[in-house]
């Protein structure tokens, strides 16, 4: 391809960020960056600084949110942008669409952008939806002209037809992200940049949203940069993929290679020993330790056949006294895609938990493990009741474990390519 199919450049992108309160200390280090300025030096405050590793306490007020980011986007083009919350997905986003500057580094691009970073974005909440289209448009640089002839088709397709003249402060976030994808999608700006906005969509919407992206970009030969969480549907959409982590790309090529490179790194990270792990959540009173698959004769394993007992061990740690009388345990089963296929919690099974030991293990037995042929992966959550906010220590990607297909039903039929999963178990204590 010659260098004009080039929509957008991205060159030696790097952002700085300074942790703690902002204004302590500051004047110091301006007047220092000033002095270095004026004796035509680098800023001395470049070289310091760690790499974005939210999960891990550093020495240094100031992290490097993106590193040195370099690649091309071509017109038509689709780019998947995957990696673990704190990558800097959603910073990379923010600089390619203006909404702040680069500490080093240029962007080239060519054409108008549409950013959809979160719900609402650009919206003015006492203005109606039909007011809030036209300001978008105007911001995106159409005139009152090309935004009238597109009015119609983009009310149609946010579904918001009944509330269109009622200010956008009454919309659910689901009915405000219809409306600001219908906008940014249907004002045909060059290139669409779209956060996970999508994931506060329905699953009809995101069907239907994800079904206009690849219109713009095949049929329109538009340019879509697309973060996602959803691997299946970054191989689906995207045509090329790059995956960030600590602020760095650390893979650029084709988006199915890309999502198997993440996936692939991921579980080359699961500790044995789940200890010393940093990048747990939750307020730690317990903590797992590690995990165990084990079969119906007792022995550990990592793979079963479709249809046969499975019991998981969770082997946990008491670091501070806790009431064992509404501790909730949870598993959750994801495919390689890290879709979510199934979960279990401890108090659903009817199971009560009356004293925990400093050392202890949990138990969740599966009498029939009815998952599909395949590779999967646990994440395991203790919570003080059901409510996700009051979490304990919450772990994903712990332990991977592979499925066997089996002739559950005198036939291979449960073993299509499809991802379905019927699973009937029972946590003991």
């Amino acid at each position: 391809m010659h260098d004009k199919d080039i929509i957008l450049k991205v060159e030696n992108i790097s952002k700085q960020y300074r942790l703690g309160t902002i204004g302590t200390g500051t004047l110091s280090h301006d007047l220092n960056r000033w002095w270095h300025a004026v004796r035509g030096k680098e800023n001395p405050y470049l070289k310091v600084g760690e790499a974005n590793d939210r999960s891990s306490k550093g020495n240094s007020d100031y992290v490097w949110a993106l590193q040195d980011i370099n690649f091309e986007v071509q017109r038509g083009e689709v780019l998947g942008i995957i990696g673990k919350n704190g990558a800097g997905k959603s910073t990379l986003l923010k600089i390619l669409s203006k909404v702040t500057a680069p500490t080093t580094g240029v962007i080239k691009s060519r054409g108008r952008i549409a950013s959809l970073l979160e719900v609402g974005t650009g919206f003015n909440p006492e203005l109606t939806g039909r007011e809030n289209i036209y300001l978008n448009g105007a911001i995106l640089g159409m005139t009152k002209k090309e935004i009238a002839s597109k009015l119609d088709d983009i009310i149609e397709f946010s579904g918001c037809e009944r509330y269109i003249d009622t200010p956008t402060k009454r919309y659910s976030s689901g009915m405000t992200v219809r409306l600001a994808f219908a906008v940014a999608a249907f004002l045909e700006p060059e290139i669409l940049v779209v956060d996970e906005v999508l994931a506060v969509g329905d699953a009809e919407f995101q069907k239907k949203a994800i079904g206009k992206m690849q219109d713009i970009s095949r049929s329109e030969g538009r340019t879509v940069l697309f973060v996602s969480h959803n691997m299946a549907a970054v191989k689906s959409l995207c045509t090329k993929g790059i995956v960030l982590e600590h602020g760095k790309v650390i893979f650029n090529g084709d988006s199915e290679e890309a999502v198997n490179f993440y996936l692939t790194n991921e579980s080359r990270k699961i500790k044995e020993d789940l200890l010393e792990r940093e990048d747990r959540r939750g307020s730690g009173e317990l903590r797992f330790s590690s995990v165990e698959l084990l079969n119906y004769e007792g022995q550990n394993v990592k793979e079963l056949l479709s249809g046969h007992y499975a019991k998981f061990r969770f082997y946990f740690e008491t670091i501070k006294e806790i009431s064992a009388e509404n501790l909730v345990f949870g598993v959750v089963f994801r495919d390689t895609n890290e879709t979510k296929i199934a979960d279990f919690y401890s108090d659903e099974m009817g199971v009560q938990f009356h004293n925990v030991i400093h050392n202890g293990f949990v138990d969740l037995e599966i009498p029939r493990l009815m998952l599909r042929g395949g590779e999967y992966t646990l994440d395991i959550v203790v919570q003080n009741g059901k409510i996700a906010v009051n979490q304990i220590d919450l772990l994903h990607n712990v332990f991977v474990f592979n499925v066997f297909a089996g002739n559950l039903w005198n036939s291979s039929k449960i073993n299509r390519a499809t991802n379905v999963a019927l699973i009937e178990g029972m946590f003991t204590e």
